[in-house]
């Protein structure tokens, strides 16, 4: 061996090293080691070179892109020994349906290897990160990237964002157009029933945000808002109906099935009454919140106990009057029918005064 990067190590009777720099393609082969002895010995080993694959490149990007058209992006790399693997990543996400091409270079005996990436490009595209990685076992572990950032250009999305979903008379209404593009859509352009604002005093443009104060029922109607960029143009629309105030229900109470309400009256003899109640308040469902009123139940139930205490009163009044009802007589009207004179009549009378102990009645 006689070459400038081939320099002996270590040489004695026993031993025999040497050290090759800088190793190309073309120290790969077999080498001898011979012990010139009475016969000679020698000992063989092959030695394989791998091919360091090169820094791979990405082609057939052209900036910008449209949407809807389709790219093919080709990775590349040559050199390797055996064949590099290629592997294509989106936002670090590995793309699995690529084409794959190899190629083995004769004289070197290495390969040059590629790979296209062939999609539709989308607005979901843009700005996304596509990265080509090489793989070998001479790179230690340490793959060998190419990067791209994807720009895609797009017509606007639209959309209309209202800051109330009920719309009443005499209030105001916000509504916002979001509209996202590249390029960058320009000021976008308000109309009402395909044509001009009606309004201008009330009917505000301020860029993307239409202010309308006061409202009214001839508010009513659809706005369209329409944005466009040099790729294109797109719209999208906002149906407004204004809604009396009057009509308006606010969230009304449910009362459960099982609510009731009970009344306890005692009566006495003695006109003393004792009322004990438990109601369940009931909301009413037309009145606006609020405002407070009159426990209608408790009121409908103090009535109820007042009039069957006062018809119980008149009740018992008419039974007593009817028991004491009838005419009176005292001794001294007994007999009194057949005397020819009052003074016959006193002295036929029974238990008359002189001979009758003295009686007294008691009105109760």
């Amino acid at each position: 061996l006689r070459d400038n990067r081939i320099e002996l190590v270590r040489a004695s009777w026993h031993e025999l090293s040497i050290s090759v720099s800088d190793v190309s393609l073309s120290d790969e082969g077999q080498y001898t080691c011979s012990l010139f002895t009475m016969p000679v010995k020698t000992s063989k080993a092959f030695l394989t070179v791998l091919g360091v694959p090169e820094k791979p490149q990405i082609t057939g990007f052209t900036s910008p892109v449209m949407e809807g058209e389709r790219m093919q992006l080709t990775c590349k790399t040559s050199g390797s020994k055996p064949a590099a693997d290629i592997r294509w990543f989106k936002n670090d996400k590995e793309v699995k349906d690529v084409k794959y091409l190899k190629e083995e270079d004769a004289v070197r005996k290495t390969f040059t290897v590629s790979s296209t990436l062939d999609f539709l490009a989308d607005r979901s595209d843009d700005g996304a990160v596509v990265s080509c990685r090489v793989d070998h076992e001479s790179l230690n572990s340490t793959p060998q990237i190419a990067m791209q950032v994807l720009e895609i250009h797009y017509t606007p999305l639209v959309k209309i964002i209202s800051s109330t979903s009920w719309p009443e008379e005499g209030q105001s209404i916000i509504l916002t157009c979001e509209s996202k593009g590249k390029p960058v859509p320009e000021p976008v352009l308000w109309t009402k029933d395909g044509g001009e604002l009606p309004d201008p005093e009330r009917m505000v443009v301020n860029g993307r945000v239409l202010s309308i104060s006061f409202l009214n029922k001839t508010d009513n109607g659809t706005y369209r808002c329409e944005a466009k960029n040099p790729i294109g143009r797109n719209s999208t629309e906002y149906v407004l109906i204004v809604h009396d105030v009057f009509n308006t229900l606010l969230p009304t109470t449910v009362i459960p099935s099982l609510t009731t309400a009970t009344v306890t009256t005692n009566v006495a003899l003695t006109a003393s009454t004792t009322t004990s109640a438990t109601a369940t308040s009931i909301r009413d469902p037309n009145a606006l919140a609020g405002q407070t009123g009159p426990d209608h139940a408790l009121i409908g139930g103090i009535v109820a106990v007042v009039v069957f205490v006062t018809l119980c009163s008149i009740i018992l009044l008419g039974r007593y009057l009817a028991r004491h009802k009838g005419t009176y007589l005292t001794n001294e009207a007994k007999g009194a029918e057949d005397a020819p004179d009052a003074d016959t009549a006193i002295i036929n009378a029974e238990g008359s005064q002189v001979n009758a102990e003295e009686k007294k009645e008691y009105f109760i």
